[in-house]
């Protein structure tokens, strides 16, 4: 396994990259569905994957997410599956599973810690914690500075433990204490539980990103028939382009 020093530097670079800087909570959704030639999936498959990686040629790159996990996990699993496209070598080819815990070859530890560090710099977490929850670095975290530290950078609950384990902010002892109620506490706290959530039903199947502006494209410059164009869409899950759902009456300019 590479060592954290330099995965968290490369994930401060990949940020940088990409626009955003090293400690500010980031939008990994609008990050990737505004970068070129990768799309996204998102599909309910079997329980035990969180996603998969798939490079399709020296350019585009496809990577699936399981809908039915958690909106946090899925942040977690696109920067985990951003590790595989961006820093591993001759990668074609990855398919990830869903316990962070368990035990995996060097590449998905590499890729684990990437993830954990693209969603937070190790210095974002350090200064979130000295700043904001007025800790030292003796004081031990609570469960509710735990629940404001995966809020305020969008980490699911087990990649939040993960990642507070590995720095050494917390105890197994005390992470094992966290595993449950995890919504129904969020919620005491005044906080929207949707990070904890799997995506809402009509958002279980769908496609973002590249592939749906390579189909506006081609449909442009008059490459495809309308029929094609749509055919593309609908093969990707998305018949509210093709037939315009859910858009009447809802549109404001606010």
């Amino acid at each position: 396994m590479k060592d954290r020093i330099e995965l968290n530097s490369n994930a401060v670079m990949q940020r940088k990259e990409f626009g955003e800087d090293a400690s500010s909570p980031i939008d990994i959704f609008a990050v990737i569905n505004n970068t070129e030639h990768i799309t996204l999936l998102f599909y309910p498959i079997s329980e035990r994957i969180s996603g998969c990686c798939i490079r399709i040629d020296e350019e585009d790159s496809l990577i699936v997410i399981n809908s039915n996990m958690s909106y946090g996990r899925q942040r977690y699993t696109i920067a985990h599956e951003m590790y595989h496209l961006y820093f591993q070598n001759q990668f074609r080819k990855v398919i990830c599973g869903k316990d962070i815990e368990s035990v995996k070859d060097a590449e998905e530890k590499n890729a684990d810690a990437f993830a954990s560090y693209f969603l937070a710099p190790y210095d974002a977490i350090k200064l979130y914690v000295h700043n904001e929850l007025h800790k030292t670095e003796k004081e031990p975290l609570t469960l509710v500075d735990v629940v404001k530290i995966e809020q305020y950078f969008g980490m699911s609950r087990q990649a939040t433990l993960y990642r507070l384990l590995n720095d050494n902010y917390i105890t197994l002892e005390f992470a094992n204490t966290l595993k449950s109620n995890v919504i129904q506490t969020a919620r005491e706290l005044g906080f929207d539980d949707k990070l904890y959530l799997p995506a809402p039903q009509e958002k279980q199947f769908l496609t973002t990103g590249s592939y749906i502006k390579l189909a506006e494209r081609l449909k442009a410059k008059n490459s495809v028939s309308q029929g094609k164009y749509e055919e593309l869409l609908l093969d990707a899950f998305r018949p509210d382009i093709v037939y315009n759902l859910n858009i009447e009456g809802k549109e404001k300019y606010d």
